[in-house]
């Protein structure tokens, strides 16, 4: 994450991540070749490039979803397969996009790709409504904590345009809405082939007030969504240069998860309790006053204490909990199943450690939302509530109030690979 400051020291977000999803062929990536397209975000190579190798498909017009459909395997199959990452800028924010694959079969991807994300635009195929595929992401984004869904009814131009068409379907997802943890929703009809409301308003639909996708990328306020109220700062590394010009510099560098540091502030260093004072706050061009997330910082400490990495800086009064014991809900993303009383390697914010999947408490049905309490067998894809022990103390929160805090990795200890990722329910 991006930040830039202000004469007064103050965040000034500029940075706005969003994840895009949707079923097969509802148009995912034709809507952010369209975004690129339209804002003038794309060299005159690129274009160049989409308009050969459309003319070789013998497609008429120009095929924007070749602009970010990047691996030769979706090309030639016609879909994403992996989460392609897509940069661009207008004068009023910069983009991170996270194109995610709509099959079922590729569901860990799509939790990759949310898992940073801001803001989720979800696509509905307006000939098609609400299906599971949609019901399934939006319940991802809304198990991620994704403050912000975007519900893009597109391919009006097959509907001709028609208000009702659009209004069936935005009721008909507020009716499974009140299922989700979702705070902020904006429906927009668009036609991403077209252009119509992606980033200039629709003359033909005239009925439709709000503002264009665009638009609400622009104006989305993601400054409230972190979390300003709990101190959270885990270690990352220790800086003890032992130069000639700071010989006695010991400075302890990580990311703010939560909450404001201020010089002078009285800090709590977990897991060891021991209180001290914030010395300075140092950053790569200057010296700071106060540090808030999403900063990367180093916070140097008056008082000579073993700092070291997977320790927390805290404050009094407002303790992560301290817990060898973990209800978690884990996405599978290895296609060797989950083992009971397996044990794998874990990791949170800056600290590793090991642990052992004591039970599956349930499964998720994420096409209804449905809990499986009898079935325990967690296959690839698949969402499940576990128990874990570590092998460790962790310093958590629950993810639905800290994302950062509240979310670990699971890793296979012998092929070091990531089987799962996980989202901490108590605390």
């Amino acid at each position: 994450m991006e930040e830039k400051f202000s004469s007064k020291g103050y965040l000034n977000m500029e940075l706005l991540r969003f994840t895009t999803a949707g079923s097969v062929d509802d148009g995912k990536s034709t809507l952010i070749g369209r975004l690129l397209y339209d804002s003038k975000s794309i060299f005159e190579d690129q274009l160049e490039a989409v308009k050969r190798a459309s003319i070789r498909r013998g497609n008429e017009r120009v095929d924007l979803a070749l602009l970010t459909d990047g691996l030769r395997a979706e090309r030639e199959q016609g879909i994403t397969i992996d989460v392609a990452y897509r940069y661009f800028a207008t004068p009023k924010r910069k983009f991170i996009i996270a194109d995610t694959p709509g099959h079922v079969q590729y569901t860990r991807n799509m939790v990759t790709g949310a898992s940073t994300a801001n803001a989720a635009i979800i696509l509905i195929d307006a000939r098609n409504g609400v299906t599971e595929q949609t019901c399934r992401h939006s319940y991802i984004a809304s198990l991620l904590e994704i403050k912000h869904l975007i519900i893009c009814i597109n391919k009006m131009d097959l509907v001709e345009f028609s208000q009702d068409v659009y209004e069936k379907i935005k009721d008909e997802f507020i009716l499974f809405s009140q299922k989700l943890n979702a705070r902020n929703i904006h429906f927009v009809p668009i036609s991403a082939l077209l252009g119509d409301n992606v980033v200039e308003p629709s003359a033909i639909m005239y009925w439709y007030k709000g503002g264009t996708l665009m638009h609400i990328l622009e104006t989305i306020d993601i400054v409230s969504d972190y979390n300003m109220e709990d101190p959270r700062f885990p270690v990352q590394y220790v800086i003890r240069p032992q130069s000639a010009d700071h010989p006695d510099y010991r400075g302890y560098a990580g990311r703010v998860d939560g909450g404001v540091f201020r010089k002078g502030d009285e800090i709590i260093v977990m897991p060891q309790q021991q209180r001290t004072v914030i010395e300075s706050i140092d950053s790569f061009h200057q010296t700071l006053d106060q540090a808030c997330p999403p900063m990367s910082v180093t916070i140097r400490v008056k008082d000579d204490i073993d700092i070291s990495r997977g320790d927390m800086f805290v404050r009094e009064g407002n303790l992560p909990s301290i817990t060898q014991d973990i209800t978690a809900m884990v996405c599978w993303m290895s296609e060797r199943p989950l083992q009971l009383n397996g044990k794998y390697a874990l990791k949170h914010t800056t600290k590793d450690v090991r642990c052992v999947i004591r039970d599956v408490l349930y499964k998720v049905n994420v096409n209804n939302l449905q809990q499986n309490h009898n079935d325990k067998n967690v296959t690839l894809n698949e969402i499940a509530c576990v128990s874990l022990r570590t092998t460790k103390p962790l310093l958590t929160d629950p993810y639905k109030r800290n994302r950062k805090t509240g979310s670990l990795i699971l890793i296979d200890e012998g092929t070091n690979n990531t089987v799962g990722v996980g989202m901490v329910m108590n605390s």
